[in-house]
């Protein structure tokens, strides 16, 4: 087996189910991705209309579930910190 070939491997994260990510990390893994106001309703059905235009950041658990909206990534990874999840950058 050849050790560089398996360090070299990506894992596709469209063949990951909901499930096995949302144990990933031991349930301790967050994501903050910026989400534009106008589609805020679609994560969060519960927030209130905003105005559209606006750029705003959505803390994630490693699963997609919405944990909380803010206008700024500092307030969102101090929420994920502060609930003892580790964040990671998604691209």
């Amino acid at each position: 087996m050849n050790m560089n070939n398996n360090m070299n491997r990506t894992t596709d994260i469209h063949q990951i189910s909901p499930e096995a990510l949302a144990v990933l990390g031991g349930g301790k893994l967050a994501y903050v991705r910026t989400i534009r106001s106008e589609d805020v309703q679609k994560h969060f059905p519960q927030a209130p209309e905003l105005e559209p235009g606006s750029l705003l950041y959505a803390l994630h658990a490693a699963d997609g579930t919405p944990i909380m909206l803010t206008d700024s990534r500092e307030a969102a990874v101090a929420n994920a910190w502060s609930n003892e999840l580790e964040t990671l950058s998604v691209h």
